[in-house]
């Protein structure tokens, strides 16, 4: 398949035929894969050392500057996607920015020394920088908009050199405040305009990105059960606690797709903002819960130091926090949301409780509660559909 040495970027129809993730969309993704492993098996590590809460901070803030810039980049090639030769090698920059990121995350979390994490995160934002100047001398109807992101993302890249200089103990509120000047960008930037962003595809990047995520949590488990037969051979809490994972993981998979996000950001376009910056909230909780699969895995085996309570709450927080932010998120979204609120609020209550029943059913029990839990809502949400599609039947 050939492609123009250069198309000029014009802006694509927000209504599109069949739009779909380009395979240079799906190579650049790959390279999250790294980075995410990387803060995956950081957060991992920790809770072996019964530490995971004291990394909470540096793994959400190394998530944060993961997730931002491939959202940026997601909306961008939404709108402006022209897949010519500048733009690919635009993408090809982007993508080193990642790699160099990924290679930062252990010494951002060792010992709070985030230079190759600014280093690569502002190499992918500057190639943003040039991708919105392009656009902004090549699209008139949408210049200003255009021109808006350029200026505002390149400022704040000056904010973050600067934040890299600061002391340790002011780090975290500081980043906050850079963190929120990222979030602002876009709100003002779209103000003269929105950009034509396709309801559909966005939704479809939304859930591969999901799915990047589940695997990595597979991958993690996969590593547990490595480290678990190497350290004591095969056990049957090792089997399953991973065989338990699996299912969970599968259930949460079942149950984000359930929600028809594509047809509501169709119809709400004004609430783009909300649902996007949200799945922050979706996507950290996913790769959490694959680094706490992984420390169960091995609890499993005997292998991790970590009390018991701590690896069952790190698997049950950002289980209930996924099954919340998934109500959350679709609710403004959609006439009727699929998964229904009260089985929600039942399944968050339960499992944020099954870790209190550990001095009875242990961490086996715990994970296989959990993973019940998960999917008795994914069994619940498709009776009330086949419940609701026989009563269309029967024109009730």
């Amino acid at each position: 398949m050939s492609i123009a040495f250069r198309i000029p970027m014009s802006g694509r129809s927000s209504d599109e035929k069949h739009r779909v993730s380009s395979p240079l969309e799906l190579l650049f993704d790959l390279t999250f894969v790294v980075a995410i492993a990387q803060v995956a098996a950081q957060l991992a590590h920790a809770g072996e050392q019964g530490d995971a809460l004291g990394k909470l901070g540096p793994y959400l803030m190394v998530f944060f500057a993961i997730w931002w810039a491939w959202m940026n980049f997601t909306w961008f090639a939404s709108a402006y996607d022209t897949d010519d030769v500048p733009y690919r090698l635009m993408t090809l920059l982007q993508m080193g920015g990642v790699l160099v990121l990924a290679a930062g995350v252990p010494a951002a979390f060792d010992g709070t020394d985030f230079t190759a994490i600014i280093i690569g995160y502002i190499v992918m934002r500057l190639a943003q920088v040039g991708q919105w100047t392009r656009a902004a001398i090549e699209h008139p109807d949408g210049r200003a908009t255009a021109t808006r992101y350029a200026i505002g993302v390149a400022v704040v890249q000056v904010v973050w050199v600067a934040w890299g200089f600061l002391p340790p103990g002011v780090r975290t509120w500081t980043f906050i405040v850079a963190a929120v000047l990222e979030l602002l960008v876009p709100v003002w930037a779209e103000r003269p305009g929105m950009t034509s962003w396709h309801p559909h595809h966005i939704a479809e990047r939304y859930g591969l990105f999901t799915i990047i995520l589940l695997g990595e949590s597979v991958s993690a488990s996969a590593i547990g059960v490595q480290s678990g037969l190497e350290a004591h051979g095969v056990s049957p809490a090792l089997v399953v606690i991973a065989a338990a994972g699996l299912v969970l993981l599968f259930a949460l998979w079942w149950l984000y797709f359930l929600e028809p996000a594509g047809e509501g950001l169709a119809n709400r376009r004004e609430r783009s903002f909300y649902w996007g910056y949200g799945h922050y909230f979706v996507f950290a909780s996913l790769a959490a819960i694959g680094a706490g699969l992984e420390v169960a895995v091995q609890r499993g085996a005997a292998h991790a130091n970590a009390p018991d309570t701590a690896v069952e709450y790190a698997i049950a927080i950002p289980v209930a926090v996924f099954l919340l932010m998934l109500y959350i998120l679709h609710a403004p979204l959609v006439p009727e949301v699929v998964i229904r609120p009260l089985k929600t609020g039942i399944a968050i209550v339960l499992v944020l409780v099954a870790p209190l029943a550990s001095p009875l059913i242990g961490l086996v029990g715990v994970t296989i509660a959990i993973a019940l839990v998960a999917s008795a809502l994914v069994a619940a949400t498709l009776i009330d559909r086949a419940v609701a599609a026989r009563r269309g039947d029967s024109g009730e």
